[in-house]
């Protein structure tokens, strides 16, 4: 499988940069992969889709405020660090830009810090670099001076809407460098809807790595590796939504990586068992997703991993079609774009 087989042409100016004004005012493209009808409306449409007894699946995961901005101490270069993972107390792994001007051993002030608050570069690790923190707490610095980390083809700096808009209004776990974009749609408004309307809402956890943003490498697909990203799905979750299975309920996946956690649970006999550890499930076509009968997504990437993920779920060609038919709608595309829903 060629991975030149999942690109299509985007105008540029159909990459959101911006959220829509207020939250919900998204437009929602609606696939039926049983007659492959596409049909065009706005999101609070999906309340049509879902029935009592349905279970709506969402990722609780937080983005972390993790780009911290710095200056080396001897240059006064500027350097941007963004933090990946806590390696033990006091230092990180990180993506550090520009990268070459920095070596192990180079001493960083961080901007909007005090002045004894440093870090130095403990180790080299090829893609990232080990920091240690002079801090007394790490997370706590970054609540009050980090940024919340957009994606690359968010073309401008973070803003301080971004910090709200760039987070789910169910967001409850930190551990996040990107955010459930599907998930963004929701409102509070909608979220009591749909309780009203006795759709069960279920909370699992996987957070989001910055490898989600990494173009695969390969163009033969399967040659492609995944990232590992950890998640979480407790018991009581687990069984709540075997229960929906065997009443023959819905269940909804909110966004690709609410589909990686449920694909990575769910049993031969299509039930799912409750588990919490790292996934590195890379689905492409060819894969036969079992844990959820539809999918709430955003348009993704030419020649993604998500890309292929709801090719999977869809099929390559109803997939594209719908793309080329967003494009003529003017949809907008990507982490701040509209939706879609998958039936």
């Amino acid at each position: 499988m060629k991975l030149s087989d999942f690109d299509y042409e985007l105008p540029q100016e159909l990459i959101a940069q911006h959220p829509r004004q207020t939250r919900g005012q998204s437009r929602l493209m609606v696939i039926n992969r049983s007659d492959g009808s596409i049909r065009v409306g706005t999101f609070n449409d999906i309340l049509t889709y879902l029935q009592p007894g349905d279970a709506l699946v969402l990722n609780d995961t937080k983005v972390f405020p993790a780009r911290l901005r710095a200056r080396k101490s001897s240059t006064g270069a500027a350097i941007e660090l963004l933090l990946l993972n806590e390696v033990k107390p006091g230092e990180w792994e990180a993506l550090v830009r520009p990268g070459r001007r920095v070596e192990v051993g180079t001493r960083l002030s961080l901007i909007g810090a005090r002045q004894a608050d440093t870090v130095e570069v403990a180790a080299d690790c090829g893609k990232t670099k080990i920091l240690r923190f002079y801090v007394e707490d790490v997370r706590r610095l970054c609540w009050r001076i980090g940024e919340i980390p957009l994606p690359p083809y968010i073309k401008r700096r973070t803003e301080p809407a971004d910090h709200a808009r760039y987070q789910t209004v169910f967001a409850k776990r930190v551990g996040a460098a990107a955010a459930p974009t599907a998930g963004l749609h929701f409102t509070t408004e909608l979220l009591k809807e749909l309780r009203d309307r006795d759709v069960q809402l279920e909370y699992v956890t996987l957070h989001i790595g910055l490898g989600t943003f990494q173009p695969l490498e390969y163009e033969e697909v399967e040659k492609n590796m995944l990232h590992q990203e950890a998640y979480a799905l407790t018991e009581k979750t687990a069984s709540r939504l075997n229960e929906a299975r065997k009443r023959k309920k819905k269940i909804v996946a909110v966004g690709t990586t609410t589909l990686r956690l449920l694909e990575t649970v769910v049993n031969e006999n299509c039930l799912f068992e409750p588990k919490n550890g790292f996934s590195d499930i890379f689905i492409y076509p060819g894969h036969t997703c079992r844990s959820a009968d539809a999918l709430v997504t955003n348009f993704h990437l030419p020649r993604s991993s998500l890309l292929l993920l709801v090719s999977a779920f869809a099929g390559r060609d109803l997939i594209l079609r719908a793309y080329k038919r967003a494009i003529q709608e003017r949809f907008l595309f990507y982490s701040y774009g509209d939706a879609m829903l998958i039936l």
